[in-house]
């Protein structure tokens, strides 16, 4: 029998807004894993509506996880996202600790943390010398270009950037401990609109490029996260799952604007869903 991949994915759950859970959920379950939610958050909707209610899983994150440990849980995979505070970041440092030693799963942690130069203003100075930790515990970390600049320590000065620069930032995250890193959202000094990762393991660096669309959808990152996850799971290389992930991603992105849909709602990727098992007919990622 084939082993389904179980996820121990650590987000906050949004019941509208298509982000973080009801994002990673379908996506990866079509991709043959198994989704094990631990919420950090419970949200009515995501916060870039007027209007929200929120409550925060922190005080109840250790006593959930020590059920799964009750129960012998193992996971292949633990993947965490969005964090709500410094305690939330001692708490998943703690559980990556006790998983550890049952097996040896996939880290991936996506460090969201800001966007377009800002970080978010639940960030303090405190939780993202804690994150750094966390990254730090990562097999694979997958921020943005703004986040990247915030784990090194680096002034952001804006999405264009040198395929250089873009090599220094991702060997830069490598030191704090992760084998691989992915940066997203990157435009190069030529214009170009990419994707970059690099493996630490085998000094090897790819890029990739994707259509651009000049319109910002929350949950685009949580979606790209997923499927560059989830297609790793199921044997793709690393540059492979990052075009995969990379193609999906844009054709998602594409129908939600070509529909004209209230950027608020997300992509709307329930409609492309057949896309996700097209692996390409010949990969077009390089070295760099």
């Amino acid at each position: 029998m084939e082993i389904v991949p179980k996820i121990a994915a650590i987000h906050d759950i949004s019941g509208i807004g298509r982000c973080s859970m009801t994002v990673i959920m379908p996506i990866m379950s079509a991709l043959g894993c198994q989704v094990c939610p631990l919420p950090t958050a419970l949200l009515s909707n995501h916060s870039e509506y007027e209007h929200f209610y929120f409550f925060d899983f922190t005080d109840y994150m250790e006593e959930y996880f020590s059920y799964w440990e009750k129960n012998n849980a193992e996971f292949d995979c633990l993947y965490s996202g969005f964090i709500g505070s410094e305690k939330q970041i001692n708490i998943i440092n703690d559980i990556i600790n006790k998983v550890k030693i049952k097996n040896n799963p996939l880290i991936v942690v996506d460090p969201v943390m800001g966007d377009h130069g800002q970080t978010y203003r639940t960030y303090t100075k405190r939780m993202i010398k804690r994150m750094a930790c966390l990254v730090n515990k990562a097999d694979i970390v997958t921020p943005n270009l703004t986040e990247a600049k915030i784990l090194i320590g680096e002034k952001y000065t804006g999405e264009e950037i040198s395929i250089e620069k873009v090599k220094a930032c991702l060997n830069k995250l490598c030191s704090m401990g992760p084998g691989k890193a992915l940066i997203t959202g990157i435009t190069d000094d030529r214009g170009e609109h990419i994707n970059a990762c690099f493996d630490s393991e085998t000094n090897e660096y790819w890029k990739v490029s994707f259509n651009y669309v000049d319109k910002r959808y929350p949950g685009t990152g949580d979606l790209f996260t997923s499927l560059f996850t989830g297609y790793l799971l199921n044997g793709r290389k690393l540059p492979e799952a990052m075009e995969e992930a990379s193609i999906f991603v844009s054709k998602a992105v594409r129908a939600t604007y070509d529909a004209g849909a209230p950027s608020s709602e997300g992509v709307i990727f329930e409609k492309i869903m057949k896309e996700v098992y097209n692996k390409p007919i010949k990969y077009k990622y390089s070295t760099i």
